[in-house]
């Protein structure tokens, strides 16, 4: 007898089982769904990968090697025991053996080294099939023997060179209904009995659970360890990056001195170095900028500051001049008035822009502060439009009675400047509507709109009875003014630069003759009360500029640390000392 497999006899492998396989969608999808953000949970996503991966196939690759080592090992030990058996035993006896002859050949079979069943067949002289096992035929039957394997043991093979048997060996591998591993093998002696047998591998099968556990196990604590080790990674990697990026967070508020400890000669620590050297090159170019801008400043002061003097000397010549153009007898000579009436308009016309520059140089240097007084807003601008004589040209939609509390030298600023741009560049009518309405974080300054709620907080919180109530209801409320021409409009072009200095829109403002200044000094008097200004064009013509400021600007000249005199005479001692 030679061994050999039944072709097609062999266990099969249990293809991939579809179980959870809609779980397993679910948890893909919403783990692309997730953003991760964190560096340092990527890094230990991507260790624990790497290592899980590496373990998964090590401990793959050890449990089938150990697999097939442990089987083949068990499978050869009791084939050859059986092949031996069935030589000693059922290959001596006689040609038709009784039944206690096949029994006794079992039971010694049965009695090996390797402990197996053995199951003997054989014909009886009256042609009956004699069939001897174990004490239990119920453990071990000829239905527990599969048909193929049957078919193969019993098929007699030719006689060969190469083989000189005429029945050969076969096994194959199965599992009971309990899942337990068994091996079935089969044989036939030559005008003798037929032989099978059937060896549990529950044992094997054991060790080899055991063995996937012991590589589950090292699986886990490999996975655990390449997460301990990717933190260590990470936090090692990242500190510098961490450092890195406080530097940046520093440098970007303005402590342009911020530096980076350099340690090591790799790649973060190169880093590091360069954000040093772009660091020291940044402070030294803000610090030359920052010179040249002062400078700058200074020579614009100092400029406006000088020619007050001789510009004193030639307006008071002017003004005699046109006296003289106003006089009713006597007069200028008609050659020279045209001249005479030019050299007064752009003497004014300068006295305007040496008063501008310097309220700009102020606003620079940040040295403009407000003087607070309570001002009714409509007497405010009626006096605004009366001493400019353009009464006639404005009209006023405002009602008596609202009073903020603002400076209202600066509030005359604005409010002539955006009159004024409306007379000159629009159309008359002017209209001016006031208007008082809920503030919300939008209408006000950047600055300020961050601080409103805390405004409101201590306003309640420092107040007491109704003084609590009309402060809180001060720092809920916005002023807003509104000044529209009918003119033809602002380009969509100029709107956004409207409020830059020196900035001349000539081909929408052909008799313009100003310095470019008025519009941004007005916004820089709004920015200061805590407001804004906008501009727009209306639906139905014209320009609309929008002045939102504080109904109570306290709080800004609070933050300031300004003096705020009450009003009235001491207001008005104050602001003529401090000369504005």
């Amino acid at each position: 007898m030679t061994a050999a497999q039944s072709p097609g006899t062999g266990p099969s492998a249990p293809g991939p089982s579809a179980e959870g396989g809609g779980a397993t969608g679910t948890r893909t999808s919403r783990a692309r769904s997730l953003r991760l953000t964190s560096l340092r949970l990527r890094l230990v996503l991507v260790f624990g990968l790497v290592a899980l991966t590496a373990a998964v196939t090590a401990s793959g690759i050890a449990y089938w090697l150990n697999r097939e080592a442990v089987l083949t090992r068990a499978q050869d030990a009791v084939l050859r025991d059986f092949e031996q058996e069935m030589q000693s035993r059922a290959g001596v006896l006689p040609g038709e053996p009784t039944q206690d002859d096949l029994q006794r050949a079992a039971d010694l079979m049965s009695d090996s080294s390797q402990h197996f069943s053995v199951l003997l067949i054989s014909a009886a002289p009256d042609g009956r099939v004699i069939t001897a096992g174990p004490d239990m035929l119920d453990t071990f039957t000829l239905d527990d023997v599969p048909r193929s394997l049957r078919e193969a043991v019993n098929r007699e093979q030719k006689l060969t060179a190469a083989n000189s048997a005429p029945y050969h060996l076969y096994w194959q591998r199965t599992v009971d209904e309990g899942g337990t591993p068994y091996l079935v093998a089969g044989a036939k002696v030559a005008g003798g009995p037929t032989g099978y047998m059937l060896k549990s591998l529950e044992p094997e099968a054991k060790d080899l659970n055991s063995l996937a556990w012991s590589l589950g196990i090292a699986t886990a604590l490999a996975l655990v360890g390449s997460a301990l080790l990717a933190q260590a990674a990470a936090t090692t990697v990242l500190r510098p990056v961490h450092r890195l990026g406080i530097a940046a967070r520093r440098l970007g508020e303005g402590k342009l001195d911020t530096r980076l400890q350099v340690s090591g000669t790799d790649e973060l620590a190169e880093l590091s170095r360069t954000f040093n050297r772009t660091a020291a090159a940044l402070e030294q170019r803000v610090a030359e900028m920052s010179s040249r801008d002062e400078a700058s400043r200074r020579f614009v002061a100092d400029m406006s500051h000088e020619l007050r003097t001789p510009l004193t000397a030639i307006t008071a010549v002017t003004e005699v001049l046109e006296e003289e153009l106003d006089a009713e007898t006597g007069g200028i000579d008609p050659m020279i008035e045209p001249a005479v009436r030019l050299v007064v308009s752009e003497t004014r016309r300068l006295g305007d822009l040496v008063e501008n520059l310097m309220e700009v140089t102020r606003f620079d240097a940040g040295t403009a502060r407000l003087v607070l007084d309570d001002v009714d807003i409509a007497d405010q601008i009626t006096a605004c439009v009366d001493a400019r004589a353009w009464l006639d040209a404005v009209e006023l939609d405002a009602e008596r009675g609202v009073t903020a509390r603002l400076d209202p030298r600066r509030l005359d600023v604005i409010l002539a400047n955006l009159i004024g741009n409306a007379l000159k560049h629009g159309g008359s009518p002017v209209r001016v509507a006031v208007r008082v309405e809920d503030a919300p974080d939008a209408v006000l300054a950047p600055h300020e709109s961050g601080e409103r709620a805390e405004r409101v907080a201590d306003a309640d919180a420092d107040a007491e009875g109704e003084a609590a109530e009309e402060a809180a209801a001060a720092a809920r409320k916005v002023l807003v003014v509104q000044v529209r021409d009918h003119g033809p409009g602002i380009p969509e072009e100029v709107l956004p630069h409207v409020f830059d200095r020196f900035y001349k829109a000539s081909a929408s403002r052909p008799r313009s003759e100003g310095s470019g200044l008025g519009l941004s000094i007005a916004l820089e008097n709004a920015h200061i009360h805590g407001g804004d200004i906008t501009a727009a064009n209306s639906p139905d013509g014209g320009a609309v500029f929008t002045l939102r400021l504080p109904l109570d600007a306290s709080s800004v000249t609070e933050e300031a640390g300004a003096e705020r005199p009450t009003g009235g005479k001491q207001g008005a001692k104050q602001r003529q000392r401090s000369g504005r």
